[in-house]
């Protein structure tokens, strides 16, 4: 099995595979909050299912797209109806990141009407978010090309959505930062505030910290990417600099380390970066301002 990551935190181990969410993710970390999800919508029971279909028939709806984008989510949706009901079947025609287009038939879903009707919204909801955060990166990602700068994102995730939308952002061809605040070391205006300074901070931070983990340092200013590098910073990110202060101090830092630009970034601007040379941008857009991709459930009727 090859893994592209491997995040760790106190809940436990996320496994993605090559645009897949494992079995492993799915148990230990996916079902809680899809399971949380289920329960926001059927507090005790759906009663519109119940009063329409109070006995059990099997029946098929059609997954259809609304819109053209990147899909991605697949499994979290079928999950939706499994843990419903193990027994629901699916028969899908396109695979997880590929490109689809506005009325193409994505899947077919088969099993008991009421789980298809119960599990309807929330895995459309899902499936959604996640094809919507693909499709937005995989543009930024295509505005990147030709530059050595890869594109990142943050963690100005949605509360309990994490998970989902840091894997969507994989899928749209984009580079994951931290995970969490338990995955590397970044210090910050507030951090340096505390401390005192950014080598007051840098040095509490690798006193503290494993030594296998780098160290970031926010600056705003060049007299602290001055004192970052000096510091032994392993990772600089440049906030909100004008284009020319951000010249000047990649130039400054050369190979002495790396180089994260960040501070709204957006597909409207990020071109405008292209000819820095820094390794990486940072954009919390992917995830806080991406439009959901409309996707349906539709034709739903019974198989017997």
């Amino acid at each position: 099995m090859i893994l592209q990551a491997v995040v760790a935190d106190l809940a436990g181990v996320y496994f993605f595979e090559e645009n897949i969410m494992t079995d492993i993710t799915l148990k230990l970390n996916a079902d809680p909050y899809i399971l949380s999800a289920l329960r926001e919508d059927v507090t005790s029971e759906d009663v519109t299912t119940n009063a329409i279909m109070p006995k059990s028939q099997p029946g098929q709806v059609d997954l259809i797209a609304k819109e053209d984008g990147i899909l991605c989510g697949l499994d979290v949706f079928k999950r939706v109806f499994t843990l419903l009901d193990d027994s629901t079947e699916f028969e899908v025609f396109v695979k997880e990141g590929e490109e689809i287009h506005k009325g193409q038939k994505i899947a077919e879903v088969l099993g008991d009407i009421r789980t298809l009707l119960v599990g309807e919204r929330t895995a459309l909801n899902y499936l959604q978010r996640m094809s919507g955060i693909a499709t937005e990166t995989r543009h930024m990602v295509k505005l990147l090309e030709g530059s050595k700068t890869k594109l990142l994102d943050t963690r100005k995730t949605t509360p309990n959505m994490r998970l989902f939308e840091k894997y969507a952002v994989k899928v749209g061809g984009a580079t994951n930062h931290r995970y969490n605040l338990t995955d590397g070391v970044l210090i910050k205006d507030n951090h340096i505030g505390a401390a005192g300074s950014i080598t007051k901070a840098v040095q509490l931070a690798k006193d503290y910290a494993p030594f296998v983990r780098k160290i970031e340092v926010e600056t705003e200013t060049i007299d602290q990417v001055k004192e970052a590098l000096e510091a032994g910073a392993d990772i600089i990110m440049l906030d909100n600099m004008s284009h020319d202060t951000m010249k000047e101090a990649i130039a400054l830092i050369g190979d002495k380390a790396e180089t994260e630009i960040s501070g709204n970034v957006t597909e409207d601007n990020v071109e405008q970066i292209k000819d820095l040379g820094a390794d990486y941008v940072s954009s919390g857009a992917l995830t806080h301002s991406a439009p959901i991709l409309d996707l349906s459930l539709k034709n739903l009727h019974p198989t017997d």
